[in-house]
C-alpha cells in the first residue's frame, strides 16, 4: 500500500501544484477579480478531498478489492456533496457575480476528479 501511496504522490503532488499555479496566475494576475473563494482555498478542498478519496480507495482494494468501484462510485457522490455544501455560502450571498466562482471551482473540480478516475481504474485492473 505505501508503494501505491508514494506513486499517487509523486504525480498527484506535481498536478496539483501545476494546476495551483496556473489558476492562481490567472485569477490574480490576468482577471483581478476578487472571488468569493480564494484559490488556496478552493485547492485546499480539492487537494484534501483527493487525497483522502484515494486513502480510501486504496484501503478498500486491500482489504475488499471486488467492492473497489463501488467505492469511487460513493466516495464520488459524497464529494459532490462536500462540494455543493463547501458552495452554499457564496449561492446563498449577495455575490454579483457568481459564474467566474463556479467556474473556479468547477474546473478544478473536474481535473481532479480526472485524476482520482486514473488512479482508480488502476487500482482496479490490478490482478
Amino acid at each position: 500500500m505505501k508503494l501505491k501511496l508514494l506513486s499517487f504522490l509523486k504525480l498527484f503532488i506535481p498536478f496539483s501544484i501545476l494546476l495551483f499555479a496556473i489558476q492562481y496566475s490567472l485569477v490574480n494576475f490576468l482577471m483581478e477579480t476578487n472571488l468569493y473563494y480564494t484559490t488556496v482555498l478552493v485547492y485546499a478542498f480539492h487537494v484534501i478531498a483527493t487525497f483522502l478519496i484515494y486513502l480510501f480507495l486504496s484501503y478498500v482494494h486491500k482489504t475488499f478489492s471486488d467492492k473497489t468501484g463501488f467505492a469511487f462510485m460513493g466516495c464520488s457522490l459524497l464529494k459532490m456533496l462536500a462540494a455543493v455544501l463547501f458552495l452554499l455560502p457564496m449561492m446563498l450571498s449577495d455575490v454579483a457575480n457568481p459564474f467566474h466562482d463556479m467556474i473556479a471551482f468547477f474546473v478544478p473540480y473536474f481535473l481532479f476528479l480526472i485524476f482520482e478516475t486514473v488512479y482508480a481504474v488502476k487500482l482496479i485492473n490490478i490482478k
